[in-house]
């Protein structure tokens, strides 16, 4: 557990970064209909061996655009020292991804993704400030928060409304908004793929508009989690095995998520 005056500094820290979110879009390709002028696609994961909370795989790919094939790939070993929690995510793992994005921007500057997919949320936080919002700021690229799970803030609950809405997303492209009780839209909820019927959780991380966010999201799922998230979870545990000489069970980077994809699809929803 962080200590308060550990949580103090990590929220005014949350507060002044916050300060430097961009909802908007700001690059010409995210206004085209058909995302003319987007080539590069990022994905980015960490996952852990199971039952080490220190030892993980920070992985970061790029992914060609519209044809999603594998351009670059980064895995890395790291100590985690950080503790995990509930809503400083970032705190934990975001310095290891932004080291990632550096060395890709020093060794092959140009294959620099153009906007980055991030599991987690962005404003859908407790605090607007998910970890796809932290990650954007400090790398000042688009970022756009990707979750498998309802973050329960601002009055949204996983309520029997709630699952009615979600059966009511019939096709691949399906989707409603996350209104919060204050009035605010924080995210969309999206089928992403024709045979899940779990959706995901779409949601603003930094310099793209929630529409684009949805929009883009759905044109990179093959499977139910969009293809550059899914590969750089899939390379990382790769990673993590080849590294121990030993087929270890990876676990996800959450503690609250029980299992990293049962729900990567490739086998169960493919």
């Amino acid at each position: 557990m962080a200590a308060p005056t550990e949580r103090r500094r990590w929220e005014r820290e949350q507060a002044r970064l916050k300060a430097g979110v961009v909802e908007q879009d700001t690059e010409e390709w995210q206004k085209d209909p058909n995302f003319t002028g987007l080539e590069r696609v990022g994905g980015v994961d960490l996952s852990y061996v199971k039952g080490d909370d220190t030892s993980a795989c920070a992985s970061l790919v790029v992914l060609s655009y519209p044809a999603l094939q594998v351009l670059y790939e980064d895995c890395r070993m790291v100590a985690v020292t950080a503790p995990y929690v509930a809503g400083f995510l970032a705190f934990r793992e975001v310095p290891f991804l932004v080291e990632a994005v550096q060395r890709l921007q020093q060794e092959e500057p140009k294959l620099r993704p153009q906007v980055l997919l991030v599991d987690g949320n962005g404003l859908l936080h407790h605090r607007g400030f998910g970890v796809a919002c932290h990650l954007g700021v400090l790398t000042d690229l688009p970022c756009i928060g990707v979750a498998k799970n309802l973050l329960q803030v601002d009055g949204l609950a996983r309520d029997e409304l709630h699952r009615e809405q979600i059966r009511s997303l019939q096709r691949s492209g399906d989707t409603f908004p996350l209104t919060g009780t204050s009035g605010r839209v924080l995210g969309m909820v999206l089928r992403s793929y024709n045979n899940s019927s779990k959706p995901l959780y779409i949601s603003v991380g930094h310099r793209v508009s929630l529409d684009t966010a949805v929009r883009l999201v759905r044109s990179c799922c093959r499977y139910r989690v969009p293809e550059p998230i899914r590969q750089a979870d899939i390379r990382s545990r790769e990673y993590i095995r080849k590294q121990l000489c030993a087929p270890l069970e990876v676990r996800p980077a959450r503690p609250e998520s029980s299992k990293k994809e049962a729900e990567l699809e490739d086998e169960s929803d493919a």
